[in-house]
């Protein structure tokens, strides 16, 4: 970005004060969003980290703050509208999801202008990211053999990739664009159109056997992910960037790009409800029938009572 100097800095750096005292604005991106790590260790990590680089701008007076979290915080629900409004509520479910982290993120990012008066903090709500290095709940749901659907729900998709984030990070430091906004791709792609894409057939099951099965699922261990986070993969949360295409953003890629740029990602992985399986797993759970498939495998539940007896 032409006439800005960037500092990449550890946030867990004893010397982060010293590091940050002459910026004038610190973009926060260290937040993990892999499906493997113990919630509450996430959580943890997540949200001090974001603590730390509050705490730690308004000691040395920085006065901009910039976060990025997810346009997951609107919710995924059957009823919602297609496009959500941007300024719509976040009507999220607080639970051990990454989305809770994201909501107890975005509460610090309220708190901080009226416990450190001056300073301002932006918010980036990304779609569906994909890109080098993404792994969440969501990219995994294209590791597997079929798509889940929810009977009587049509998903629609949207997706950011992080080149096109990065564009709009640009953008929120030269401060062109300000508060809380969505990033993503222009409209959405329909449930037929992600079949033709990904040359993957859908499946379908009720929503109490979908999140029943998967809720008591994650209970044991079996499952990485809460079954509401399911809803992400189910339920449409498609945002309108109206504050970016005022600014005159527009991203580079269009949905149907960024999906086979995450297909080119997850090429060779394998994954029912966000476990992942060796291929030959997944492919039996799918081809045993749709409730086998939410229920992951019945080799890996065998698997998850023997752990419990041991």
């Amino acid at each position: 970005m032409p006439g800005v100097t960037w500092r990449v800095v550890d946030i867990r750096d004893p010397q982060l004060t010293s590091r940050i005292s002459d910026v004038d604005v610190i973009v926060h991106l260290d937040v993990d969003q892999s499906p493997e790590t113990d919630h509450r260790e996430r959580r943890a990590y997540n949200v001090r980290g974001a603590q730390t680089v509050i705490t730690a701008a308004a000691a040395v007076r920085v006065r901009r703050v910039i976060l990025v979290t997810s346009a997951m915080v609107y919710g995924a629900q059957e009823g919602n509208p297609v496009p959500l409004p941007e300024d719509s509520p976040t009507a999220a479910e607080f639970d051990d999801g990454i989305v809770g982290d994201f909501l107890e993120i975005e509460e610090l990012a309220g708190m901080a202008p009226v416990a450190h008066p001056g300073m301002t903090v932006t918010v980036l709500r990304p779609a569906a990211l994909v890109g080098p290095g993404v792994d969440t709940v969501v990219t995994r749901h294209f590791e597997a053999p079929r798509l889940l659907t929810v009977k009587g729900t049509a998903q629609r998709w949207q997706f950011c990739h992080v080149d096109d984030l990065v564009t709009a990070l640009e953008l929120a430091v030269s401060g062109e664009v300000s508060g809380r906004f969505a990033v993503g791709c222009e409209g959405w792609l329909e449930p037929e159109e992600v079949e033709e894409i990904t040359g993957r057939r859908r499946f379908e099951l009720p929503a109490a056997i979908t999140f029943g099965t998967a809720q008591r699922l994650h209970r044991i261990g079996v499952t990485p992910a809460p079954a509401t986070d399911l809803h992400y993969v189910v339920y449409p949360w498609v945002a309108d960037c109206a504050t970016l295409r005022t600014a005159g953003w527009k991203p580079s890629r269009d949905n149907a790009e960024a999906l086979n740029a995450l297909l080119e990602e997850v090429a060779g992985r394998h994954a029912v409800v966000g476990r992942r399986l060796a291929r030959k797993e997944a492919t039996m759970a799918t081809a045993a029938g749709a409730t086998v498939a939410v229920i992951g495998t019945a080799a890996i539940v065998r698997r998850a009572r023997r752990k419990r007896r041991g």
